[in-house]
């Protein structure tokens, strides 16, 4: 664990991964990488690269794996790795950096998850509620990694602080916690200084949520900040709602809750 930190300690620091966009695919490399993506094919894996890659509007591919494979190698990449799909053009892509840790996000929010708390707010959501296509229309994509030698317990748990950071950060600036095709794939590099913990009170947990927070907030941003000449057409506007959106869906269905009882011998 660590104590207090200065916020302004790491803000330049060597990145994490080198990565390249080509052909709407970013790649991301360090050798001798483990990998745990929640994404298409998802899991525990080891090797060089990873992958985030923009699908065009309309996409309804069967095979992933022919598609993805397929993409690489028109982009010239050879070696396979964790690979996330997504609607959101890679011009959008944004990386935060803070010592020991690095996100590269891609942020569309074309498909909200809305989860009603409150009563009104679920009867609302119901009326309003559309559902998913399925298609990566959105999607944010995270993608966060560290320099340290991360236990497996620890890099589980950096996908939950930042699935956490994601949520956070969109619902404060959208008014969702997520969309229908969110995806993190957290890395590690087994050969850097030892971590067994990775909590938001750690060294890597605190990095990791404030990288997170920000490459969201940035890429955010330019997606939506604003059409320009470069950017034609991109600035249709976070929605309102899921009914103002082009795809979402609300949960609203209420579980059944009880205690949890001790047996006889407790």
């Amino acid at each position: 664990m660590t104590g207090a930190r200065d916020p302004d300690a790491g803000r330049d620091a060597d990145p994490v991964f080198e990565s390249v966009v080509r052909d709407g695919v970013c790649r991301f490399r360090r050798p001798g990488t483990r990998w745990l993506s929640t994404g298409h094919a998802g899991g525990r894996s080891a090797g060089p690269v990873a992958y985030n890659v923009s699908v065009p509007e309309g996409w309804d591919e069967t095979d992933v794996d022919g598609y993805v494979e397929r993409r690489l190698s028109a982009a010239g990449f050879e070696e396979s790795g964790p690979t996330l799909l997504t609607g959101v053009s890679m011009r959008h892509a944004r990386r935060a950096r803070l010592v020991p840790v690095e996100a590269v996000v891609t942020a569309g929010v074309s498909n909200p998850a809305a989860l009603p708390v409150d009563g009104d707010g679920a009867s609302a959501a119901r009326r309003d509620g559309r559902k998913s296509n399925d298609a990566h229309a959105g999607t944010v994509n995270v993608v966060v990694g560290t320099a340290r030698a991360l236990d497996a317990g620890a890099l589980a748990n950096l996908v939950a602080v930042a699935a956490e950071a994601k949520a956070a950060t969109l619902l404060a600036r959208t008014g969702f916690p997520g969309t229908t095709t969110d995806a993190v794939v957290a890395a590690c590099d087994p050969g850097g200084e030892k971590a067994a913990y990775s909590g938001s009170a750690t060294e890597v947990g605190s990095a990791a949520r404030a990288c997170v927070r920000d490459a969201l907030s940035a890429s955010l941003d330019s997606r939506y900040g604003g059409a320009s000449e470069e950017d034609p057409g991109e600035s249709d506007g976070i929605p309102a709602s899921v009914a103002d959106a082009a795809y979402g869906v609300v949960t609203d269905q209420r579980a059944s809750v009880s205690a949890v009882l001790a047996d006889e011998n407790g």
